[in-house]
């Protein structure tokens, strides 16, 4: 495996979505358009990618771009902004004391980045106020894993998901959230269909399509579910008491704590049925590979911390660790969460995996960096900073590569906060965000394709992300800022002039007076240059100095990092679950769709990725909806005592009764009231500071709506007057759902308006005054510039087809009748709602193809192409076969 390939336009690098770490090789032709495709010698991924990875190079065009520095919303010169910032930091400390600026940084930063930032802040201002937005996603997971192994180490590999006999998935919708290593995981389970699968979750997700069990736990009932596991191993053969006796401490306890949870209260607290719980338990207790994956649902808890450590007790307990086919996993969610966590970016880490609240490490650490103070008590979590930023005790605040207003709990609050912050520096690579509209200063940053660095994925594995594209304009890598500004604040040690001197000094830290006591080590690249920075190959940590690069697992002979070598059994308690009450009686759970990323500042480029889910949605369960008077496609308004959102009603069985699911990425570029994080509660778990995100009380209410619309429009709309909006990028221009709770007075008026259409345009429509519909659409020659659909109900117009005819001629006037009437011609057939992302397959194409003959999902594939790239779509699919045959056997 060679970095550069034999095209010289070809360059390997690193997926910038998921912690799966997939590689991709990028190519560039002559014209300077990018093709992306999946590297078959990478070992995270063998050539796969999802529909997201596909899609990468439709999402870095530079539309929207910040291209140039700006002060108060006009442009500066680099010199002038980076001296504004080093000021104005500088002068919060003198006159406040280090601890009133901070840093809030991101998943999506490289290592690099990462590794300056946390020196800057911790070893020369000298404060830990430096959080993450990994704090919202794995911060649980690292708490646990510190209190019962003494560092934060991920055990296993990939590989062990393959080689297990039982794979358990709690938390996590595998196939939609890292459907490469779902992929993996399918085809083991094909190629040995002995594997059992669990899937643990209130939802029944798209992952259950391989589950041989799916367990509908209550939320928050994870740490009951494996007590009661362990109570029942604690009977078994299953304890391996050698294990224990020669490498744990603390079981006795722990077992106690376990054992003293009633069956009656393990019944309550997870929701699930006796015979259930039962087969859950005897499928643990007789397979020996067993792997435990966890991600979003475990962490996002006010119980995260001791949800890990349940999940951990249970593998400690029976020896299941570190041995191949067996072991806790913990599936991050960012590109870099793991190398932020590498060199300290959380307020309550150190570089290289040491201890802020450890004077040996603490001493270490400032004698490496020759800095002239460090940070001496962890800084401010994620929600307690913006809190510090809201009542005034932080003065200025640099935010980099997130969108915190859209992302944090109450985001309102956090929204007031940094529009009441005296001195706001952003950096990123949007122009318009809902976090960058509030900067005093905004950073024009590099994105993917254009910067160069590392980046470590959930096993361990360290990969380049290389540069391909030339620098836009102005923008500068984030490494760069952080070092101009560190230099002009009058600090030495920040004369880096590239990725690959900071790469080289992390490295050497991490095996600075180490000698086998920490667990992150990779000194074997503390001398690396230029050259072998650039043909660096992905590796797995740890490597120390004189070692080459090799798959490692931790733990199988114990080994641990507490200064005994032994680990920490911990004794949990389990929670209550029901956080209802009668005027917040349903219960909120925010997460991830297939073909979207965190706040769609990328995946919005891309009309592919926006063809599968549209807008913003809840999922309900059908009784629930029908309480609420809510219909399939109607719209939902939910609120909390934080906020409230607007949002299209799914109803589904898939959900359960009392429960409502909705999506985070939505914000107020793309959604007129739908930044979901606006409805969570900034509460928080009390070990790992991680918000509570999947256990929020909400009402809900029908949205009473007098028209709902759709729209397609070959330029942006301007923000549309509707009571709600969404908007989406399409194939040649835009798609945008509408509901009004009045009616408008002139609706040709409204359209030009909205979609900037001149005067001179007159409209072909039509105007039904007993149905309420009304249909507009102008066109520039044979050219269709926009349409208007609106209805009393949900207005059923062919989407997918209506979107098709902003790139079609329409120089014959039946056609353009057509368009007014919302429905293709018997010439011109309905794709449908798109399943596959990755090759644009409607839903109508598949049942055309199942009614053809097509009845498994391989022969779809060969007919359509569908499921055949990432195959996060293969279950949907799945579905819509079986309800065709269904429908037939009737």
């Amino acid at each position: 495996m060679r970095p550069e390939l034999g095209n010289e336009n070809s360059t390997r690098t690193t997926c910038p979505y998921c912690g799966v770490g997939c590689g991709v090789i990028a190519s560039v032709d002559g014209t300077g358009a990018v093709k992306v495709a999946g590297d078959a010698d990478h070992p995270a991924n063998y050539g796969r990618l999802c529909s997201k990875g596909s899609a990468l190079a439709e999402t870095i065009d530079l539309d929207g771009r910040i291209l140039y520095p700006e002060i108060h919303g006009e442009r500066s010169e680099w010199d002038e902004a980076l001296d504004l910032v080093a000021r104005k930091f500088s002068e919060a400390i003198a006159e406040h004391g280090p601890d009133s600026v901070a840093f809030y940084v991101s998943g999506q930063l490289l290592t690099e980045d990462y590794y300056v930032a946390n020196k800057l802040m911790k070893g020369f201002i000298g404060s830990a106020n430096i959080d993450t937005n990994s704090r919202l996603c794995m911060s649980s997971s690292v708490a646990g894993h510190r209190r019962a192994f003494g560092s934060d180490t991920v055990p296993g590999t990939y590989e062990d998901l393959e080689l297990a006999d039982l794979v358990i998935l709690i938390g996590s919708n595998l196939a939609w959230c890292h459907p490469v290593i779902y992929q993996r995981l399918a085809a083991a389970k094909a190629a040995r269909p002995a594997m059992k699968v669990v899937v643990i979750d209130p939802r029944r997700t798209m992952t259950c399509d391989i589950a041989d069990l799916h367990l509908a736990i209550r939320p928050d009932g994870d740490v009951a579910l494996f007590m009661g596991l362990l109570a029942h191993l604690g009977k078994s053969l299953a304890i391996d008491e050698a294990y224990i006796s020669a490498h744990t401490e603390g079981f006795a306890d722990s077992l106690a704590s376990a054992s003293a949870l009633t069956l009656d209260a393990l019944i309550t607290r997870t929701g699930l049925p006796v015979s259930q719980l039962l087969e859950f338990f005897r499928l643990f207790e007789t397979n020996e590979k067993v792997v435990t994956c966890y991600s979003q649902g475990v962490n996002q808890s006010s119980s995260g911390t001791d949800k890990v450590n349940a999940i951990l007790n249970c593998h400690l307990a029976t020896g299941r660790i570190g041995r191949p086919g067996m072991g806790p996993f913990s599936l991050t969610g960012q590109p870099n969460a793991m190398g932020g966590r590498e060199v300290g970016g959380l307020a309550n880490m150190l570089a290289a995996h040491m201890a802020i609240e450890n004077p040996e490490h603490r001493d270490r650490v400032q004698r490496f960096w020759a800095s002239p103070t460090i940070a001496q008590k962890p800084g401010l979590k994620a929600v307690d900073m913006f809190r510090a930023v809201a009542d005034g005790r932080i003065k200025a605040v640099w935010i980099m590569a997130t969108n915190p207003v859209v992302s944090m709990p109450d985001a309102n609050a956090v929204e007031a906060a940094i529009q009441a912050c005296p001195f706001v520096v952003v950096s990123d690579i949007q122009h318009e965000t809902d976090t960058a509209r509030h900067a005093h200063v905004l950073l024009p940053s590099l994105g993917w394709g254009e910067k160069d660095g590392t980046v470590t994925n959930s096993e361990r594995r360290i990969s380049r992300q290389r540069r391909f594209l030339a620098a836009p304009a102005e923008a500068r890598a984030d490494w760069w800022q952080l070092a101009g500004v560190g230099r002009r604040m009058g600090f030495t040690g920040f004369d880096f002039s590239s990725a690959a001197e900071i790469f080289a000094e992390h490295a050497a830290l991490s095996a600075f007076e180490n000698e086998g006591s920490r667990d992150f080590d990779i000194g074997a690249q503390a001398a690396i240059d230029g050259p072998s920075y650039n043909a660096l190959m992905p590796f797995q940590w740890p490597q120390p100095a004189g070692s080459q690069p090799a798959g490692t697992r931790f733990f199988a002979e114990g080994g641990f990092f507490h200064p005994d070598r032994k680990a920490r059994f911990v004794a949990v308690q389990a929670p209550e679950t029901d956080r209802s009450s009668t005027r917040y009686p349903l219960t909120l759970n925010t997460g991830r769709v297939r073909d979207h990323w965190h706040t769609m500042t990328r995946t919005g480029k891309s009309a592919r990725l926006s063809g599968h889910i549209a807008e913003p949605f809840a999922e309900l369960h059908p009784r629930d909806a029908m309480e609420l008077g809510v219909r399939g496609a109607g719209l939902v308004e939910l609120e909390s005592p934080f906020g409230k959102a607007i949002v299209r009603a799914l109803v589904t069985e898939r959900q359960a009764q009392g429960s409502v699911f909705v999506p985070m990425h939505w914000n107020d570029q793309f959604a007129a009231q739908a930044r979901i994080d606006a409805l969570v509660a900034p509460v928080t778990d009390p070990h790992s500071g991680q918000p509570a995100s999947k256990n929020v009380a909400i009402a809900a209410r029908s949205f009473a709506a007098a028209l709902y619309g759709f729209a397609v429009s070959s330029t942006r709309p301007i923000t549309p007057k509707a009571d709600y909006w969404a908007l989406a990028k399409a194939e040649g221009g835009w798609r945008v759902e509408l509901a009004f709770a009045d009616q408008v007075g002139d609706w040709t008026a409204w359209c030009r308006k909205a979609f900037s259409i001149g005067g001179d345009i007159e409209p072909l429509g039509y105007a039904d005054h007993d149905t309420g519909d009304l249909r507009l659409a102008f066109f520039d020659g044979s050219r269709l510039l926009a349409a208007l659909f609106l209805a009393r109900q949900p207005v059923a117009v062919a989407r997918n087809w209506a979107i098709a005819q902003l790139t079609a001629e329409h120089s014959d006037l039946r056609k353009r009748f057509a368009i007014v009437a919302g429905r293709p011609g018997a010439d011109q057939p309905d794709p449908g709602a798109t399943v596959c992302s990755c090759f644009s397959v409607g839903v109508n194409r598949i049942v055309s193809a199942v009614r053809g003959g097509c009845h498994s999902v391989e022969a779809i594939g060969k007919e359509t192409n569908a499921g055949t790239n990432c195959g996060s779509c293969r279950a949907e699919i799945r579905g819509i076969i079986d309800g065709c045959l269904a429908a037939a056997a009737e």
